[in-house]
């Protein structure tokens, strides 16, 4: 699944564009690397996106195309 897909079926951002513009931004980092919209991402990835108030961490858990609302959440881990 690629990665501005992913942010928006997990909830983490809002929407697909808003995943878009921060992928093209340089904002989103999958294992130390600064990736594209197009980037894969699979079960163990290990993603940063860097917010204005601070930079949020998080491995990847399971891929799913579709999940509901409530389980959004347990797609992945918040890591420190």
């Amino acid at each position: 699944m690629r990665i501005d897909k992913f942010l928006k079926v997990s909830r983490i951002l809002k929407r697909r564009t808003v995943a878009r513009e921060a992928c093209d931004g340089g904002k989103v980092i999958i294992n130390g690397r600064e990736v594209k919209p197009s980037h894969p991402v699979k079960e163990g990835d290990i993603v940063e996106i860097d917010y204005a108030t601070g930079v949020l961490k998080f491995e990847v858990l399971k891929v799913r195309e579709t999940v509901k609302k409530d389980e959004a959440a347990s797609l992945y881990e918040i890591k420190e």
